[in-house]
């Protein structure tokens, strides 16, 4: 069966495609693309008339369906990707809908999340074809280069002009996304030309470009990472971007080595958090003292204005583009860069490590460091039981409320630092871009991609305003989403907040009782917004009524399918 119920194509179903919307629905998901998640236009029509046909005929097609918003399309594609590893496909209206996608497709760009991104375009021809305008907006809305506004944050793009192009087209975007460093393409499709009778050959039934295989890691290149991990005294590693791969080799390596690994604004995890090794979320405290740094695809693996590794430091920057070369100034420097697939170098590493004793000194010295921090840590979450409560405590409430193999999906949401994820897909956070409004969206495609897990959508006030929440619950309900949402409800914008402070520390705005532009008040009744998509809604204020509402809530989503929302007012932190 395939992910809209149909069958395998019927009587009619292998008949000649009429017209290149017809083809190129067909050729989609011949390549693995299961849904279209689109926010339609006036230039939709030869898709929406395909999309009847291949219904009536009995035809394999993606399953499309009508997203509200169109960041919340994207947010959809991308969290369906980090869960499945397939690219999904996403259509707007021709310029209008493309720029109200662009911060979703930013984020799915700096998290190296391919999609196939793909708007219509103003038809082309004033008559005379099957498709050319018929209303004013089609002079309004054209461009002299639609592709320009995005062009900066997507591999390759194109538009179709000629029909038989379409398979070719399709199989060259799909493996342009897929090549590392992945990331999204454009495809933008005039209405005329899906219009047009298929005169090409009968699509091939796999594509004829796949995706290369990752970047092997270079012999001596290994040879000479292992050299500087086995030779160090207090080396480390500094994961900004991990994958399922990552963390077998990961963990072994650490363990052998003795090597503590730090997530820094990691959006996927490199090995599980509960391990003895693992040294948290921060690089205070680590980095000034290291005489030997692996990174991990990490953008950024520190803040040089306020961490600075030793001048005699080596560094080694793992990643299938370890300079990030898409960036327009990075200056992190290397003593070896290694330019590979992580898991792959990783394995490699692993199978080169020498048979020599593990540093056991070092390993009881850094596992008692790690036991001490993890107690303090708990000291502070206990701190935080309080009204309001601290997000810690939330944090901490909803690990212990929660599954083994749930996936949180946070955007300014929980405090890592106080839960346990053990599985690579556990935990999901927002890509460096931090355009607003990703969590709650990326989740619903998450839930779609694992829709017998429990998906969590852990966010800020600010960042569920953002995500167009009505849209998000619609949505839920139309495709039948149980998705639980948690509102961190502080009423501040509270990363302009602790920005503003780190800047002007002893300034009039971090002294003031209200600092300008940063306050949520008064703030909506965020439970009430999912009860509009009969849904269910709480409100939560005192720290001990939390461990039964996330217990009720966690019923409800995974025993009734209900989306349900917590908004739980809790203490500006940090």
């Amino acid at each position: 069966m395939t992910a809209n119920g149909r069958g395998v194509a019927g009587t009619d179903a292998n008949a000649r495609f009429e017209n290149v919307a017809e083809a190129y629905l067909g050729i989609l998901k011949s390549r693995g693309v299961d849904w279209l998640f689109a926010n339609a236009g006036t230039d939709f029509a030869p898709i929406i008339e395909a999309l009847a046909k291949g219904n009536e005929l009995g035809r394999d097609m993606p399953d499309a369906v009508a997203i509200t918003h169109e960041n919340v399309a994207v947010g959809m594609a991308h969290g369906y990707y980090e869960v499945t590893g397939r690219p999904q496909a996403v259509m707007f209206h021709v310029n209008v809908g493309t720029a109200n996608a662009l911060m979703g497709l930013m984020n799915a760009s700096r998290a190296n999340v391919p999609m196939l991104f793909t708007s219509g375009r103003t038809p082309i021809t004033e008559g005379g074809r099957v498709g050319s305008r018929d209303l004013p907006i089609h002079w309004g809305q054209e461009m002299f280069d639609q592709a320009g506004m995005l062009r900066e944050v997507v591999k390759w793009d194109y538009e179709l002009r000629y029909g038989e192009q379409i398979e070719a087209i399709v199989d060259r975007a799909l493996a342009t996304a897929m090549t590392g460093p992945k990331g999204p393409v454009y495809l933008s499709l005039p209405r005329e030309a899906l219009a047009e009778t298929y005169q090409g050959s009968p699509p091939q039934g796999q594509s004829t470009m796949p995706a290369p295989a990752s970047g092997q890691p270079n012999d001596q290149v290994i040879d000479q990472a292992m050299a500087l991990l086995e030779n160090a005294e207090r080396p480390m590693v500094i994961v900004g971007r991990g994958s399922k791969g990552t963390f077998a080799p990961l963990t072994a390596l650490a363990e052998r080595l003795a090597l503590p690994v730090v997530h820094y604004w990691a959006p996927r995890l490199g090995m599980p958090t509960d391990h003895p090794l693992h040294a948290g979320f921060d690089v205070a405290g680590w980095i000034d003292d290291a005489d030997v740094i692996l990174t991990i695809e990490a953008m950024v693996p520190w803040i040089p204005d306020r961490h600075c590794p030793t001048e005699t430091c080596k560094i080694i920057q793992l990643g299938e583009d370890p300079y990030f070369s898409g960036l327009p100034m990075r200056s992190y420097p290397a003593t070896l860069a290694i330019a590979a697939d992580p898991a792959s170098a990783l394995n490699a590493m692993v199978d080169r490590m020498r048979s020599g004793t593990v540093p056991k000194a070092r390993r009881a010295t850094l596992t008692k460091r790690l036991e001490s921090a993890r107690k303090l840590r708990q000291e502070s979450v206990d701190a935080g039981r309080t009204t309001p409560m601290s997000a810690a405590w939330i944090s901490q409430c909803l690990d212990r409320a929660k599954p083994d193999d749930a996936i949180v999906v946070t955007e300014l949401g929980v405090d890592v630092s106080a839960m346990t994820f053990r599985h690579p897909d556990s935990l999901l956070s927002h890509s460096l871009a931090g355009g607003l409004g990703w969590g709650v969206p990326a989740a619903l495609g998450a839930k779609l991609a694992a829709p017998d897990r429990l998906v969590i959508a852990a966010v800020g006030d600010g960042s569920y305003m953002f995500a167009n929440p009505t849209a998000c619950h619609q949505v839920a309900e139309a495709l039948d989403i149980p998705l639980l949402t948690i509102v961190f409800n502080n009423g501040v914008w509270n990363a302009v907040r602790k920005s503003t402070a780190a800047v002007y520390p002893d300034g009039r705005a971090t002294r003031a009782n209200r600092m300008p532009l940063s306050s949520l008040s008064p703030a909506p009744d965020y439970e009430k917004l999912v009860e509009a998509s009969r849904g269910h809604g709480e409100r939560i204020e005192d720290p001990d009524a939390l461990p039964d509402a996330l217990d009720r809530a966690i019923s409800m989503v995974m025993s009734e399918r209900r989306q349900v929302l917590l908004n739980v007012v809790c203490a500006v932190d940090g």
